[in-house]
Order: C-alpha cells, then sequence, then structure tokens
C-alpha cells in the first residue's frame, strides 16, 4: 500500500493532477512493483499564501508518499531517483518524503492491513 499526498500552488498545479499522477504512479509501478491499479493520490492545492515556500520557485511541489514498512532502502532510492529522472523540471521544485507505518497501523476493508492477502509484494 502507498499513499501519496501532494501539495502545491493551485495556480499552478491546479488542472494538472492526471499529469503529475501518471508520473507517480508510473514511478512506484517501475521502482515498487505497486499494481498500475492501486493509486491513491491526494492532491492538496494552496492558494499562494497557504504555500510558504520563499527559497522556492513557483512550481515547487512536495510529495508525501505513505506506506507499509518493509521496502528496502535500495528500494526507497530506485523510487527517488526515479521519480527524478522523470521530472520535467528543476529538481529544486520536487520534494519527496518516504513516511514508513507497520501493516497493523492500518485499517483496510475491515480488518487490520497486517490480516490481509496482497496482491502484490511489499519487501521489495
Amino acid at each position: 500500500m502507498a499513499q501519496v499526498k501532494v501539495y502545491g500552488r493551485r495556480e499552478v498545479w491546479g488542472g494538472r493532477q492526471r499529469e503529475l499522477s501518471d508520473l507517480l504512479q508510473e514511478c512506484l509501478v517501475s521502482a515498487w512493483g505497486v499494481p498500475a491499479d492501486k493509486r491513491f493520490h491526494r492532491f492538496l492545492l494552496l492558494d499562494g499564501d497557504d504555500f510558504v515556500c520563499p527559497q522556492r520557485g513557483e512550481r515547487y511541489l512536495i510529495v508525501e508518499i505513505v506506506c507499509f514498512t518493509g521496502r528496502s532502502d535500495d528500494a526507497k532510492r530506485a523510487l527517488i531517483r526515479a521519480l527524478y529522472d522523470k521530472w520535467p523540471h528543476d529538481p529544486e521544485d520536487l520534494e519527496l518524503t518516504i513516511v514508513e507505518m507497520p501493516k497493523v497501523n492500518w485499517g483496510i476493508r475491515g480488518v487490520p492491513a497486517d490480516e490481509l492477502t496482497l496482491s502484490y509484494k511489499v519487501e521489495v
């Protein structure tokens, strides 16, 4: 499981959610083997006054990926590299954070996630 939150300026990224979602999902699929149809992306687009980051440009984007623990450091590095390799803008405009938590901390389909049988591997 990987849930993605994307924070950016509404006036820059509004209407481009699908473009960003496709880029993020492509990287998650290639680096972590996340099934292509397992897409959980949320866009939190803010007005300029609500997204204060004076050292960054207008296109500055924060991507936060919340996921089950279990991915290796190499897999996390692969995801980070994949995103920056495919990022069509200045690398200074993208910041990524991976937040891991045990499956038991997730409730999915009525049960703790550690009791689910997944259709994909988390330990990559």
